[in-house]
This record gives C-alpha cells, structure tokens and sequence, in this order.
C-alpha cells in the first residue's frame, strides 16, 4: 500500500528561482528591465554589449543617479525597491519599477555584477551577486562591495543566463534570433525616449547596431532604426481628450506605405506593452487602404491617468488593464481615420516592367485560361453577392425603382470633396414618376378628415402617391449637414460596412430577424435596427433633394399628435404635462408649421397653412413606411427635436425620420385577416427587395454601434470552415 505524499515547504532557493523564469523569460526580458531601472535613474546614456543573443554577455551601463553604497547589500534580494512604499502607491505610479523583483530574478537566472557611482560619491563601488545575495568574485574572497574608478551611473553585467536552467536554455532560439529581439526592445525604447542617446552592439564589435543622440527627436530616430522608407510615410497625431483623462500621441504610416507584417510601437503611461485589441483596431482602420498582405507602420503613445491603469497584471508587466479600454481605443481609431482622411491627396503605386519575352502572368491570361491554383472546398463561396435573381425583375406587391441615390455623398463631403456623379442611372432621367398603393392608416378613434370610420371605431386613411419632381440636384454646403456626414464616417466599423455592402439575401427568419450570407459564413441581422442607421445617412446624404410621397388626401396634424397622446395615456408612459393634451398638440402644430419652409426645402415634408401634412420624403424608390406609426413620429417632432441649434436641429430631425422609416411590421387587422396578410406580405417583400439591396448600392456605413456593448444585432451562425473541421474529424 503506497503512502500519501506529505506537503513540505520549497527551499527559498527553488521558489525564487521559479518566480525568476517567469520575470525572466529571455534576454531581451532581462534587457526591458534593466532599461526601465536606468529610465528611472535619469539617465541621458545608456550603452547596451550583448554576446552570444546576450545569453553569456548581457551588459547596460548609463549615467543616472546611480546606487548608494548602504544599498548594495539588498539592492539584488526581491520585493526591494526605492519606487513604492505601501500598496496604494500603486494608482499613483508613475516609474517602471514598483516590485522590487528585476534584479533579483536576474540575479537568480545568472551571475550579476553591479559597478555604481553616485554623483557624491568619491569613487565606484562594485559588488558580485547569486541568487539575489552578496557574492564573492573568487573562493576565499570578501562579498563586501569593493571601491573601484567608475563615473557616475551604474553598469551592470549578466553573465551566463540560465546557466540553472538548461531547459529553458535550450528552449530559446538561436543567438542571432534573441539579438534580434534584443535590438527590438532597445530600438522601441530609443525611439519612445527622444532625449536620451542609446546605443547597442555585440561585445567586441567596433560599430553599434543602434546609435541615437540625445538630440535626435521621434522621427530622426525612427529613420536611423527603421530606416527612410518608413520615415517618409508618416502622419503626425495629437490629442487630448478630457472625459476620460487621457492623451495619446502617435506617428502612423499613410496608404503608400506597406510592409508585409504589422509594426506597432506601443507604450501606455511610457511603457512599452502589448495590446491585441489595439493591433486588431489599426488593422480593420488599414484593411482598406492597403493592398492584400500589406500592413502599417504605428507609433502609438497613450498617457493615462496612473489610478486608471493596473500594470500589475502580469509578471512581465507587458499587459496593463485601463478603464474605458473600447472608448479609449475607440476615439484612437476616430484620430486615426481622420489622418488617414486627410491624407489621400496622392497615392503612389510601384509596378515593375515585364522583361521582353518573358511569359505572360496569370492575370494576363485570365480570360484565356484557368489559373492552377485551388481554392480549399470550404473556403469556396457557394453565392456571389453582386449577382441579381430573376424575380427581381417581377412585379412585387410595390413596383421598385431601386433606391433614391447613394450615401457615397457622406463620405465625399465628409473629405472636402465634390459630389459629382454619385447618383443612379435612373435619376439621370429626371422624369416624373407615379406610383399609387392602397397603404391603410390605422387610427385608433374615429376622425373626419377625408377619412372612412370603421366599426371597431379605427379609421383608414385613403391612399398615396410617390412622386418625383423633375428638379436639378442641390449641392450642400450647410457646415452642420458636413459635419454630420463626417461624424457618421469617424463611427464607422470597417469589417461590419464590408459585410452588408457584400452581403447575399437568404430570408427573413421574423418581422425583424433575417439571415444572410457573407463569404462563407451565415450571419443572423436585426434589419429593425439597421434600417434606422440606413434611413438616418439617407436623410442625411439626400439632405434638399428628396422626392415626395404626396398624400391624396391631408391629414390633420393635430388630430394625429391627439391620437399619439391617447395611446399614451393609455399605457400609462404620458409624463405629468404643465399643459392639456389639446395645448400640447396645438403647440406642436404651431412649431410645425413655423419650420413648414425649412421642412419643405430640406425634408421635402409639406405642411400647409391650415396644420394639415400634404406629403412625406421620398427616401427609398418605391418603400413606404408603416403609417400606423405616423402620430407618433408627429408628436415626437414636437417633443424629441431641438429647433433651437442648427446642427443639433437636423440631427434630432433626421434621426426622428430614420425612426419613421425603420422597419416595423403593420399593426393586426384581427377584422380582416385577409388585408392584413396583404400588408404584411408587403413589408416582407419591401424588406428583401428595398432594404437589402439599399446596403449594398448605397455604400451603407455600419456604425460601431451594432457590434458595441455586447449587441447581437449581426450575430454568426455558422461558418463553413468550421463546420467543415467538424466534419472532417467525424
């Protein structure tokens, strides 16, 4: 019968030794650390020897304020630091050391030789040490720190690293790839710290791999590292954004600049860290600048309020956590796009000539012959989204002229640019166009304004007509409405604008779910809510150029707003009003019709003289928004617009529209199933062959809002690569 085992404690030795590998990954680890120790010290020059990826030589010296004699003694046992004295120093941080952990965890991987001055001192004193102990130089010796010449600062050597653990010496790559590494972090570091010279060589080289000067800024030193291809290329951005206390400062490269893997220079609070989420942000803001397979160059530095930042998360203190990480990233992206936006006055394009008699390419005989190269079965896409099916060239329940225009004018004028040509072909024409529908207004009491009451004491409103008037295209140059555009162009999510501009309709699953395919993968999209984000940049993009939906016969507003206050009250959400319900209705009226000129020339909305609305935008070819919605976004103009500030007007007034016109199935007819099945089969088919195709031809930007927060309102279902896995090891 076996024993069970007994729990011992672990030997001081072992315990540091384990905490010192996971510090200590690597030379360049060791490096970061020792850099960081001379940063805080107030050194101007810090000169780094490696030998053999720096695994048997590892050697820093600056000219900081060096270590005093009565520190040597513990400076190398852990948890001993001049940085931090109780642990809520830790939200105040503002040096790279707080643990009191580098040196010691060195000191236990490898045998560390400290040689300091301070500016006070009349001579160096250089002390030995192991595993975080005074040590020795030879047997027999005194481990007492010994005077010696030296100038002021502090030198110190790692020798042998992991000479104690050869597996992770043997784990590690080849000399030349960890002085690779080792040039990375001094490169990253001389560049963030303009005003300090660095310089870094293999031991015995008489030139330096890095040389910079204390007088050198940001961008000379990118240059001498990273060369004048790079240097060339850059965008200088700065700003500082006090909701959320922080500033950022960066140097990214423009559209003509390109490198096959990304290089991001990343430091929060001046210290160098790594962030997926940043690196993903600056890819998707790239991906459409860029050619396949090239990527940016980024010099990103983020100053953060110390007690918003927790940089003891990881031993290595590569990763911090900050508050408002996506709003912060977020606003990075925005500063991003617009230098990027402000850039693309010129591209440049490198193409090489084909020597004579040298074969053809294959994009040269791509219409001749069929290229070698097969794609994997499951990353075939089954379905082309710029394909056109032929039942949409048959009569729906609404004949579809396709849609009014295109958003492109958003981005267009959102850049400074003109608008020229970003109309459809059918515009071209400029020809009047009727279209009568029989859509059906439901009150809920009866009214007499040219309409027919009902026996369950609802009314139907008479029919409507869609037309354009033949009228030339008004170019804006309202500061607001630009700025408005520009705002909806900062918002965008890049990857979310190319999945609905390339989308493949499948169904609609409910009145307001519906799949839809992209690439390979099958997505679930909440059309309710996106169709208020596509009717808001409508309303915006088309801003004094709509066409009309005249109503045959006027409805009286006033009687709408009553209708919209009962309903209201009914449901017990009508706020305590200072009013009556008619005072409230007659003030609304009254706004209305005060703004009925700008309604008319913007919006084109007619409201006459005696309150009665005479016609509604035309904001899609051929869609009709559901009327039963109507009194409410009439008393929502009242109680939801700001008519008092310009810009602040046209946003409220638009984005009431969008409510409008979003999506929303026709209210039940429990009377006449019938009709009612006629309308809803009309919503369906306006949503497959109005809202769908109006993402794709009106160039539609996602705002960042549908993937914020944790929304499903674009959620995967199914990925044929996945799957595809899945099956295969079945």
């Amino acid at each position: 019968m076996s024993t069970l085992p007994s729990i011992k404690r672990l030997d001081p030795t072992v315990i540091n030794r384990i905490a010192a590998g996971e510090i200590i990954q690597r030379p360049a680890n060791a490096l970061k650390e020792l850099i960081e120790n001379s940063l805080d010290a107030g050194s101007t020059q810090i000169q780094i020897q490696a030998k053999e990826g720096g695994l048997k030589l590892l050697q820093i010296q600056d000219n900081g304020h060096g270590i005093k004699k009565e520190d040597l003694a513990i400076v190398c046992e852990r948890y001993t630091t001049s940085k931090l004295k109780k642990f809520e120093d830790l939200s105040t941080i503002a040096t790279y050391g707080f643990r009191g952990e580098a040196l010691a965890s060195i000191s236990h991987v490898a045998h560390v030789t400290i040689t300091t001055k301070t500016e006070d001192s009349k001579c160096a004193y250089r002390a030995n040490y192991t595993d975080g102990k005074l040590a020795p130089p030879r047997p027999g010796q005194s481990a007492d720190p010994k005077p010696c010449a030296g100038n002021n600062g502090t030198q110190i050597t790692a020798e042998d690293l992991f000479y104690n653990m050869p597996q992770r010496k043997k784990a590690l790559r080849s000399a030349s790839d960890e002085y690779n590494r080792i040039l990375d972090i001094v490169g990253r570091y001389a560049i963030h710290n303009a005003g300090v010279s660095f310089s870094c060589k293999r031991q015995g080289s008489m030139t330096a791999d890095i040389q910079t000067t204390t007088t050198a800024t940001i961008i000379d030193n990118i240059r001498q590292i990273h060369g004048s291809s790079v240097a060339t290329e850059l965008l200088y951005g700065e700003r500082t954004f006090e909701s959320q206390a922080f500033t950022m400062k960066s140097y990214i490269s423009n559209a003509n600049y390109s490198v096959k893997r990304t290089t991001l220079l990343l430091f929060i609070n001046n210290r160098s860290v790594e962030s997926p989420a940043i690196k993903r942000m600056i890819e998707n803001v790239y991906s459409a600048l860029l050619p396949k397979g090239g990527h940016p160059f980024v010099y990103l530095s983020i100053l953060i309020k110390p007690e918003n930042v927790d940089v003891n998360v990881h031993p290595t203190k590569q990763v911090v956590n900050f508050l408002n990480e996506e709003w912060i990233i977020n606003s990075i992206q925005e500063v991003f796009q617009e230098l990027l936006e402000n850039a693309n006055s010129s591209r440049t394009f490198y193409t090489q000539s084909l020597l004579p008699g040298a074969p053809a390419t294959n994009a040269d005989n791509s219409l001749f012959s069929t290229s070698t190269n097969k794609v994997a079965v499951y990353h075939q896409v089954r379905t082309d989204s710029r394909t056109t099916t032929m039942d949409s060239f048959l009569t729906g329940p609404i004949a579809s002229y396709g849609t009014q225009s295109s958003i492109s004018s958003i981005q267009d004028d959102a850049n400074g640019t003109k608008r020229t040509n970003d109309v459809l072909e059918e515009e071209k024409n400029d020809e009047d166009v009727d279209m009568d529908t029989d859509s059906t207004l439901t009150y809920n009491k009866p009214s007499d304004t040219g309409v027919t009451s009902k026996a369950d004491g609802s009314v139907d409103l008479v029919s409507k007509s869609q037309k354009r008037i033949k009228r030339d295209r008004v170019e804006v140059t309202l500061t607001s409405v630009l700025t408005l555009r520009k705002n909806v162009k900062k918002s965008e999510h890049i990857g979310m604008t190319d999945l609905l501009s390339n989308h493949t309709f499948v169904g609609c699953v409910d009145d307001t779910l519906a799949l839809i395919q992209h690439q390979t993968s099958l997505y679930l999209v909440n059309y309710a809510v996106i169709s208020e984000e596509l009717f808001y940049q409508i309303a915006l993009a088309e801003f004094n150029n709509f066409g009309f939906i005249e109503l045959s016969t006027p409805i009286s507003i006033k009687e709408c707003i009553s209708i919209a206050l009962d309903t209201e009250e009914a449901y017990g959400t009508l706020p305590p009003q200072l009013q009556s319900k008619e005072q409230v209705a007659e003030i609304i009226v009254s706004k209305l019709m005060e703004f009925a000129t700008m309604l008319e020339d913007y919006f084109s909305m007619l409201v006459n003289s005696e309150g009665q609305l005479m016609a509604l935008p035309m904001l899609l070819r051929g869609y009709i928004p559901t009327m039963d919605k109507l009194p409410m976004f009439l008393l929502r103009l009242g109680t939801e617009v700001d008519w008092e500030d310009e810009q602040t007007c046209l946003d409220t007034l638009s984005r009431e529209i969008a409510i409008f016109y979003s999506t929303e199935p026709p209210s039940p007819l429990p009377d006449n199933p019938a009709e009612y099945k006629r309308r809803h089969d009309r919503y369906l088919w306006q949503i497959q062959h109005l809202i769908f195709p109006a993402m794709k031809t009106t160039r539609f930007i996602a705002p960042k809002s549908l993937v914020r927060d944790g929304s499903s309102y674009i959620t995967q279902l199914a990925s044929l690569s996945d799957l595809y896995k899945i099956f295969e090891r079945c």
